[in-house]
């Protein structure tokens, strides 16, 4: 095992311990005898020191030609290629995802990075023409100054690059508070980020929690805008304290993904994804399946397929070769998960898992059993809520018409998914299911670094994150008007 790492504060272009004395230690969610070491839960004073550093250096970065900010994007990508397979085994030992999920996961962020890049060189406005005489129109775009970034646990690596880069891109400073649970990946890119040549005080990494330094950077009045990834109940506080200081604010929340099948549907196909989609991650993504709902003629072939494949799965610590679920992050999201799935056999048929997982040597660590519930009403808790773990709601419903209907009546609209051979009701779906990602005869989860990612109803507030729109939060349009007349305009100015 590594010797215990120690979590610091980046701020100004150096490293520096808390003054906080508060630390929050972080293990191996699949082995509690590695100790990875304790991250600073920092105080309010730090962050805004953190905020002083972005804003300092705000002037030097925002006059940088955008072409260079992407040329430093262009290098940090380069940088973080050679390093992908030592990123890849952190994350798998911080946050308990396989080595193959963690890879994918850092390849899907290099993908962003090189993409926004390129931004930097198709960041232009517009030339209108103007109602009067000799008059010229055009506009530009400008950063916003400094932004407050806000991450989770879940996709320590993905998430951050797909924040930052556009943020810098822009012409934007930064101050990052990424989760606890998740401090070693997180200075991992920090450290990326200072090696690939970014100068100082451009992104600042202070570590803490939300009630104290993460509400000092959401209200602070040198911070402009604050893009924040994470619980819906959190979303909505942050979305609250921000839009009291008028700031702009972009929030990407939960989600209770509907996979819709369909009795025409390829039920291998949509066995194998709803698998891949529920159960990758162990659950712990924003885009996991989360419900699956059943036209009544294929639900028992369906759910038969699903517990003969959930039986081939293997559990296990995700450094190990050929394991597909690993555990859940920590203790306190494992007795979340369980105490979920103690209300869904109180509301459903329990068909498999349903208990904490202790077979091959996982018995030091969060892990639960891969978990379906059948005969599960639309209203039932563990249909409507998000649970974040490997858990599986099956509802059943008469046609496509109840289908749409039970995938809607939820609060959230991230991703959906709906397989069909009747290629009439897959657009149909895709006019009427309310998400902001619909995969037809793929999985609720992936996505592409050119395109738009987020969702609507109660998961998303502000702009969507990557592609094409990713550069629309973080900056600003200016319109300019030029008078070349050389006169005093007469009549009307409007």
């Amino acid at each position: 095992m590594n010797p215990p790492d120690r979590g610091q504060n980046w701020i100004g272009g150096a490293w520096s311990d808390s003054v906080s004395g508060q630390q929050l230690e972080r293990r191996n969610p699949a082995d509690h005898a590695d100790l990875l070491g304790a991250a600073p839960l920092s105080t309010r004073a730090e962050m805004r020191a953190g905020i002083a550093a972005a804003r300092q250096a705000l002037p030097g970065w925002r006059a940088t030609p955008a072409p260079r900010r992407g040329e430093f994007l262009f290098a940090w990508k380069r940088l973080l290629e050679l390093k992908k397979d030592e990123l890849a085994r952190l994350i798998t030992r911080e946050e308990g995802k396989t080595l193959a999920e963690a890879a994918g996961e850092i390849q899907r962020g290099l993908n962003i990075v090189e993409y926004i890049a390129g931004e930097a060189r198709r960041m232009s406005g517009e030339t209108l023409p103007s109602e009067l005489p000799a008059n010229f129109i055009y506009t530009l775009r400008q950063p916003l100054g400094v932004v407050g970034l806000i991450t989770p646990w879940n996709f320590p690596a993905a998430i951050p690059l797909w924040k930052l880069a556009p943020a810098l891109v822009c012409g934007n400073t930064v101050v990052w508070k990424p989760s606890e649970l998740t401090p070693f990946s997180s200075q991992f890119l920090a450290r990326s980020l200072a090696e690939a040549g970014l100068p100082a005080g451009v992104v600042n990494l202070v570590h803490g929690r939300g009630q104290e330094a993460g509400d000092e950077l959401v209200t602070h009045p040198d911070v402009a805008a604050i893009s924040f990834t994470g619980s819906n109940a959190a979303g909505t506080a942050i979305y609250t304290r921000a839009a009291a200081g008028l700031k702009k604010v972009q929030c990407e929340m939960g989600g209770k993904n509907a996979v819709v099948v369909l009795e025409d549907a390829d039920l291998e196909l949509a066995a194998g994804h709803i698998i891949a989609g529920a159960f990758g991650s162990s659950g712990q993504r924003c885009t996991a399946t989360s419900r699956l709902i059943v036209v009544e003629a294929a639900a028992d072939r369906l759910l038969r397929l699903l517990l003969e494949r959930i039986q081939s799965l293997k559990i296990g610590n995700g450094a190990e070769a050929g394991v597909q679920v690993g555990p859940i992050v920590s203790e306190a999201q494992y007795q979340r998960v369980l105490d979920y799935i103690q209300t869904g056999r109180t509301e459903a048929r329990l068909c498999c898992g349903g208990q904490p997982y202790r077979e091959n040597g996982c018995g030091n660590g969060w892990f639960i059993a891969p978990t379906v519930f059948d005969e599960v009403s639309v209203e039932a808790r563990i249909a409507q809520e998000e649970i974040f773990g490997p858990v599986l709601p099956m509802l059943r419903v008469p046609d496509f018409e109840a289908a749409l209907k039970a995938a809607n009546q939820v609060k959230f609209g991230l991703a959906g998914s709906i397989f069909t051979r009747d290629v009439n009701r897959a657009f149909a779906a895709a006019e009427r299911f309310e998400c902001g990602m619909l995969h037809i005869n793929s999985p609720t989860v992936g996505g592409e670094a050119h395109v738009p990612f987020g969702g609507i109803k109660a998961t998303g507030v502000g702009e969507r994150e990557t592609g094409s729109t990713a550069i629309d939060f973080y900056s600003e349009i200016k319109v300019i008007y030029v008078d070349y007349t050389g006169q005093k305009r007469t009549g009307s100015l409007y």
